[in-house]
């Protein structure tokens, strides 16, 4: 039996702003444009928050299966640093809205950008062991951005939205390669959420953590997997990108270890990598679903063949790192296809600066514990509306009642 990923869908938010925009607003220096590499940035709205965009992300998923199939999602797993409470997971509201079986596993696990991929490891392994034949995992990577002027040049890169994840023993977006794989974690302070309302980073030492974390687990990867070659083992490459200027960056360092030099290593990363990031740099970094995001760029802009490997990266700040692997298909391909993310990227409304600006007080807010809160969609109605053009249901979050949230469905 094989297992790994069945299907692969992205929530990426209704609002956009173009990355020049938001670094001519804050008068950053355009002059580091070009290291960041980004295009635009999703933009969170005030009636969305981390159960909104798991919802919107797996939705579709869920709706593709048969009854038998959505019965078989025996573990939802929600990642995220965007936790609503200290007891109850997201997961529990992700669970009611998505209208999954009651004989299932709910949790929320935390390791910043990384935590996706141990859930999905997990969930992998718990499969293929046999106990519950048939079974499948549902992860979901979700998160929203508490970023301001406060972040510097971390604003322009940070993204909103969620990766859902289906695994199974139907692998037809990324059969993985079981047993395959490297670690490689360690405390460090290179960024943190100590309030609900901002965040916090040292931008250098998370840099250097990645890097340090990228050589390390492929070195484990590699004492695990015999003949592994950074340059000749991975048709492909996908890897977490909090923005894409720090992917090449990762991929030039890589490629001079492994002895590469001048004109092919630009040639290597034009080839295996930049396909993974279309979609970031039109995002944002989506947290610990960034590397679900790279893979389904990859799949929906990169020549794939049969028996295609890629070479996957995901690395979360504190910090925890792994490289796996998996192969891909033409029908790896379609699969992905058929969300059309790319589609609804285009679909998202541009924001001027100062209409991202107006709404950033309340889009801070989202994670802040209220007893009572009414959000009036009719103020938003330029971003629900658009139905008859294409855009599929969503839900919303409308107001918070004795600190429950309520949702529905626009």
């Amino acid at each position: 039996m094989r297992y790994g990923i069945e299907a692969v869908n992205v929530y990426a938010g209704l609002a956009r702003i173009g990355v020049a925009e938001l670094f001519a607003g804050r008068g950053l220096d355009p002059a580091r444009l070009e290291n960041l590499a980004m295009r635009a940035r999703s933009v969170g709205l005030p009636f969305e928050d981390p159960v909104t965009n798991a919802v919107n992300a797996a939705k579709p998923v869920v709706d593709a299966l048969d009854p038998a199939g959505r019965d078989a999602i025996e573990v939802l797993v929600t990642s995220t640093e965007s936790g609503l409470d200290l007891s109850k997971s997201v997961a529990s509201y992700v669970h009611e809205y998505l209208g999954l079986s009651r004989n299932c596993r709910l949790l929320e696990v935390k390791q910043a950008c990384y935590a996706a991929t141990g859930a999905l490891q997990l969930a992998a392994g718990y499969l293929a062991s046999g106990v519950s034949p048939g079974a499948k995992a549902l992860v979901i990577a979700t998160d929203v951005a508490l970023v301001d002027a406060r972040a510097q040049y971390a604003e322009p890169a940070t993204g909103h939205g969620a990766a859902a994840v289906l695994v199974g023993d139907d692998p037809r977006v990324l059969a993985l390669d079981l047993g395959a794989f490297g670690c490689y974690s360690y405390e460090t302070m290179d960024s943190a959420r100590p309030t609900p309302q901002f965040d916090i980073a040292d931008v250098d030492r998370s840099l250097f953590a990645y890097l340090d974390c990228l050589a390390n687990s492929f070195a484990d990867y590699r004492s695990r997997v015999e003949g592994a070659d950074f340059l000749t083992t991975f048709d492909h490459l996908a890897l977490h990108t909090p923005f894409a200027g720090l992917v090449k960056a990762a991929h030039r360092k890589m490629m001079r270890e492994a002895g590469a030099r001048g004109d092919a290593i630009e040639a290597d990363f034009q080839r295996r990598v930049a396909p993974s990031l279309v979609y970031p740099s039109l995002v944002g970094n989506l947290c610990s679903g960034s590397v679900y995001l790279a893979l389904a760029s990859l799949l929906d802009h990169a020549g794939i063949e049969a028996g295609t490997r890629i070479g996957l990266y995901s690395y979360g700040s504190g910090c925890s790192s792994e490289f796996f692997t998996g192969t891909v298909d033409a029908a790896s391909v379609a699969a992905v296809k058929r969300y059309r993310i790319g589609a609804h990227l285009a679909r998202r409304r541009e924001l001027s600066f100062d209409e991202y600006a107006a709404l950033l007080p309340d889009t801070l807010a989202t994670l802040v514990p209220v007893p009572e809160r009414v959000v009036d969609l009719d103020r938003y109605e330029s971003f629900l509306g658009g139905r008859d053009g294409g855009r599929p249901e969503l839900l919303v979050h409308t107001r918070t009642k004795d600190y429950q949230r309520m949702y529905e469905w626009r």
